[in-house]
């Protein structure tokens, strides 16, 4: 089957000019976009779409700069149109907002009220009234679902840390020693992992009971009822040294005290991995869940994931986009029992699609050059869908035979004040003959001759893509005048495994010859000039901007963010260690793959570009060692070089404060070297 599949078999819905707010301000009277306009923008999050159709609950997350903190609140829209408000104010966080199934209560999950640090689950009533805070677990409340009846709720509740030092403050102790004994030891943001999981409770609304369903040295992720409210399917990894591998599966359990689960799914595969955010799916009639499969297990992040159904009474599962080769998540089963809903990724793409369960080519629901990341399906069958392009950030939408009508509009009066960069895609043949494909943001005002300043930006993962959706980040260097180069390189997903496992074991090799070959098309097209050119990028697009500089000195100034270069300084200080051992074995045993794949720092004297490195100094995805290491490796050999760490921050930089610095310092440290 060729791996075009997808885009052969689905008639695209030509949807993109529908996306384009129609903004009454002329071209000459628009801004260009500064670095301070990130906080101006807003987070559209979490649809929820009421049990009868008529209502969405969606989160908005806003930033406020002089208080140097975020936000999210909930918001209902209409359906049709006719309201669109805030639900919730504040200075806290409010998040996934769930209906119940009898429409009369938003349950949704937050920090506020009464002290709590922890998350917990709180209740609105639909009619009107205050939100009361339904539980006061020791632990933070993770995620929840509602039970068909709406009378009870499965809850996610992670075990309270017995280390926590703000509570061992109050208690006027010492916080004990940190004593490690698992293999994987270390995870961003959650940080030093010892022994504290996260389980499913139940919550009785009528006495606010709370009962343990499950315990044990495992976590417990991804709840969801049986229509007849028999059974919860769950997800979890079990076995006597779980973290040794993916294989996640699901279980099921009745909702009760004491209640013994089953495992559903055997395979040495993930099946519902919690990174893919993908719940399990009930057909109506309760027999039958649908649910992400995983793929070879050594293949890791490269392999793509399918769309599985495997009868809840137990037996053999039925992969049913197999042929596709592209990854798909969040099932979620049409009420005719017929069809599953799933997000399609394909080539630069996000698409919402509906795949036969009796087999067959998948059916568009969402299509064109637009990005779905989430949706939601009501009971009558209305969906809605958060959608974004390349020129307007996330929005949710009603799917209204085939077309997108948006209900929330949420970055509407922003984007009416900027003259963004024209997007453009791109395909050029990488040096053995590969066909690559990505993007172009040209700047705004671009000339309609002569060649232009040039960033070639990698992205991040390797096991990611560029897509059709609005980036900050890249606008905010086209309005400076810069061209920004974003090519999909091999190891990125979209195309298929073959294509991901371009860069298997061998890191900066295709995926260099790539993204050089990006840069020059563009320079062959006449948009690049030669003699400006910078390059820069976070995690693997930080990996991936050392990789290129030690390859070629034509770039005249990087920036590297959370990156590595010395790979074997990885290896037991970062949270990949299942992926190291998968992928390129241990050091002792594969030391030649090892070294080869870490030249940038062994042979950091052929780097002579000006690099900035930046790195949160909490990292512990890819912990700021590696980036220092790069930094003094670059200042011994008087290359011209910075390093940048924000402190307390994570691998994701989050303070709004640090946010706007990294914009400034990515544009003082260009502007100083690219002229």
């Amino acid at each position: 089957m060729p791996p075009n599949l997808f885009a052969m078999k689905l008639p695209l819905i030509l949807i993109a000019s529908l996306l384009v707010a129609n903004f009454s301000l002329g071209a000459e009277n628009k801004r260009l976009l500064q670095p301070e306009d990130f906080a101006a923008l807003r987070e559209v999050d979490e649809p929820n779409i009421s049990p009868d159709g008529q209502v969405v609950a969606y989160v908005v997350g806003t930033t406020e700069l002089t208080k140097d903190k975020t936000y999210k609140n909930l918001w209902l829209a209409q359906l049709d149109g006719s309201e669109n408000r805030a639900l919730t104010f504040g200075e806290n966080k409010q998040t996934h907002p769930r209906w119940s199934p009898d429409g009369k209560w938003l349950a949704f999950l937050s920090s506020r009220g009464d002290g709590q640090e922890n998350g917990q689950l709180w209740i609105l009533p639909r009619a009107g009234g205050e939100a009361e805070q339904l539980t006061k677990e020791k632990g933070s409340v993770d995620d929840f679902a509602w039970a068909p009846d709406s009378k009870r709720i499965a809850l996610v509740v992670q075990d309270p840390d017995p280390r926590d030092p703000a509570a061992k403050e109050k208690e006027k102790k010492t916080v004990p020693p940190i004593v490690i004994d698992r293999y994987q030891f270390k995870q961003d943001i959650d940080g030093y992992l010892t022994n504290h999981w996260a389980h499913l409770k139940l919550l009785d609304l009528a006495s606010r009971k709370v009962d343990a369903l499950t315990s044990g040295p495992h976590d417990e992720v991804l709840p969801a009822w049986s229509p007849t409210g028999e059974q919860i399917a769950f997800v979890t990894k079990r076995g006597d040294d779980p973290d040794r591998t993916e294989n996640w599966d699901i279980y099921l359990i009745e909702p009760k005290a004491g209640a013994k689960e089953k495992q559903l799914t055997t395979s040495p595969e993930s099946d519902a991995h919690p990174d893919w955010l993908s719940a399990p799916s009930w057909s109506a009639d309760s027999k039958t869940i649908a649910y992400i499969h995983g793929n070879d297990p050594k293949k890791i992040e490269y392999a793509t994931h399918s769309l599985a159904v495997i009868p809840a009474a137990g037996g053999e599962a039925r992969i049913l986009t197999a042929a596709l080769d592209r990854n798909v998540v969040q099932p979620h089963w049409a009420q005719d029992g017929q069809s599953i809903y799933v997000v399609v990724e394909d080539d630069g793409a996000e698409t919402l699609a509906r795949v036969p369960v009796s087999g067959g080519a998948p059916e568009t629901v969402v299509g064109g050059r637009v990005k779905v990341t989430a949706y939601d399906v009501s009971h009558d069958g209305k969906v809605i869908a958060r959608v974004s392009t390349p020129d307007r950030p996330d929005e949710i939408f009603a799917i209204d035979g085939g077309q997108l009508r948006c209900l929330t509009k949420q970055n509407d009066t922003l984007l009416a004040q900027l003259q963004l960069g024209r997007v453009e895609e791109t395909k050029f043949k990488s040096k053995d003959g590969t066909e690559v494909h990505g993007f172009i943001v040209h700047p705004p005002n671009e000339s309609k001759t002569g060649k232009v300043k040039t960033l070639l930006r990698p992205h991040g993962g390797p096991a990611s893509q560029y897509s059709c959706d609005f980036d900050f980040e890249k606008q905010l260097f086209a309005a400076n005048g810069y061209a920004v180069v974003l090519p999909n390189p091999r190891g990125s997903t979209g195309r298929g495994t073959d294509y991901a496992m371009g860069i298997y074991a061998d890191w900066g090799h295709r995926d260099v010859e790539d993204d050089l070959a990006a840069v020059d098309d563009a320079v062959t097209r006449g948009i690049a000039d030669p003699d400006k050119l910078g390059v820069g990028g976070w995690s693997y697009g930080g990996m991936s901007t050392n990789y290129l500089i030690a390859s070629t000195t034509r770039f005249k100034a990087a920036t590297s963010g959370a990156s590595i270069s010395d790979i074997l300084a990885g290896y037991g200080t970062d949270q990949y260690i299942r992926d190291y051992e998968n992928e390129l074995g241990s050091p002792w045993s594969h030391l030649d793959v090892w070294a080869r794949i870490s030249y940038p720092f062994l042979h950091a004297d052929k780097i002579k570009t000006p690099t900035l490195f930046l790195c949160g100094e909490s990292d512990f995805n890819v912990p700021l060692p590696n980036s220092q290491q790069m930094y003094q490796a670059l200042r011994t050999l008087g290359v011209p070089t910075e390093l940048v760490i924000y402190p307390g921050q994570f691998h994701g930089i989050r303070k709004p404060s640090y946010l706007l610095d990294r914009y400034k310092r990515y544009l003082d440290w260009y502007a100083k070297y690219i002229r």
